[in-house]
């Protein structure tokens, strides 16, 4: 779009809706515009379509909140294709031909493209440098230990991603010349197209979304721009990563282009299992082996930790095969620095063999015990007593 159409259009009056208008409003009007004069509800009908089309125009700057500011400040200053004078003696309007405005020099000067280029940078609608393009996001694994991923590790990455090429400083043209400007996207590297109620942006298709079109292309990149780089950086992985867990590093990932903000890094983590320890959540857990006697009279047992002197726990009298326990702040690090628990689950060992005196007590034991019958309980029950 030109600067002339830029400024002389009255996009408020196209959507049908006041200058101070709110966005949900705009949104609001536009969606039942485009319904109303979409092309797949008005076959044949060359007005609808044309219609459908100023709409989604309209819909387009006045959606943007910048762009509506730079157009309703443009259309402030050229008023109705005229420029009132300020100066002394100046009480008129004194009118300017938009065509000669907008068009480039007619006499000799110095060659300039005429006001249009000032306002085209203004605009962002046909400035003669492309926008700044974001980098590409990078894609890695990593595996830790155990310890490393409770604790927290710095590890080094080797990453191979897109960055300026060094031949053609990531311009894709050829050394002693430059690229245009994309004429279909006029740089922003996005085209909007009309879908039922709303207008898509996508990548442009003649420049590849680069805002850009390299005549002249560059023997190294072959017009891209952009080389593969292999480097190695060293990537700080939090404390408490779990297995499987997707970390993201912003701006450590690919380098943007003509000074646009290099992508975001994502870092898939694996984790190795523990000989010992388990992983419930900011939880370790251990399963502790303890002998009969231990069970049934209680005591104290010690318990190993990560990383960290034993503990001792108080395991009550009676206690079950499975019972848990609880040592606080024996845990996998919190993002807030705090610790959290290790679950201690009690494991009653049977022996598989006994003899001597231990077979004897157990005898005797059982002696002791026979009138004490664990399983009339379940007959009960099943009886329905």
């Amino acid at each position: 779009m030109s600067g002339k159409d830029y400024v002389e259009k009255d996009y408020y009056k196209v959507l049908g809706v006041p200058k101070d208008a709110s966005a949900t409003e705009i949104k609001k009007t536009y969606r039942k515009l485009a319904r109303e004069f979409h092309p797949d509800a008005n076959k044949g009908d060359a007005k609808a379509e044309e219609r459908f089309k100023d709409i989604s125009e309209a819909y387009d700057v006045l959606s943007d909140e910048k762009r509506r500011k730079e157009y309703d400040e443009a259309r402030s200053l050229f008023a109705n294709g005229g420029f009132r004078s300020g100066g002394p003696g100046g009480t008129g309007n004194y009118s300017f031909d938009f065509g000669d405005l907008f068009s480039g020099s007619q006499g000799g000067g110095n060659g300039s493209g005429g006001i249009g280029d000032v306002f085209g940078g203004l605009f962002n609608r046909g400035g003669r440098q492309a926008q700044p393009r974001r980098g590409s996001d990078v894609e890695t694994e990593v595996t830790l230990s155990f310890e490393e991923a409770v604790d927290g590790a710095t590890v080094p990455l080797r990453m191979t991603s897109q960055a300026p090429c060094r031949l053609c400083n990531g311009t894709g043209a050829k050394s002693g010349t430059t690229p245009r400007v994309c004429p279909t996207c006029v740089g922003s590297g996005t085209v909007s197209r009309g879908q039922g109620a709303f207008a898509l942006s996508e990548p442009c298709r003649d420049c590849r979304g680069r805002g850009m079109i390299v005549d002249d292309p560059c023997t190294d990149c072959h017009g891209s721009g952009r080389a593969s780089s292999a480097r190695t950086m060293q990537v700080r992985i939090p404390a408490g990563v779990q297995d499987a867990q997707r970390i993201r590093l912003k701006g450590k990932g690919a380098q943007g282009e003509r000074g646009g903000q290099p992508g975001d890094l994502y870092v898939s983590v694996h984790v190795d299992p523990h000989p010992v320890f388990g992983r419930k959540g900011d939880n370790l857990t251990v399963t502790v082996p303890v002998t009969f006697p231990e069970a049934a009279l209680g005591g104290t047992i010690e318990v190993p930790t990560l990383n960290g002197p034993s503990v001792k726990l108080k395991l009550p009298p009676g206690s079950a095969n499975g019972l848990t326990l609880r040592a606080r702040g024996k845990g996998a690090t919190r993002k807030d620095g705090t610790r959290g628990d290790l679950l201690v689950t009690v494991e009653v060992v049977v022996p598989q063999t006994v003899t001597g005196d231990a077979l004897s007590a157990l005898e005797q034991y059982r002696e002791a015990t026979a009138s004490d019958d664990p399983r009339a309980a379940l007959f009960r029950a099943a009886k329905g007593a």
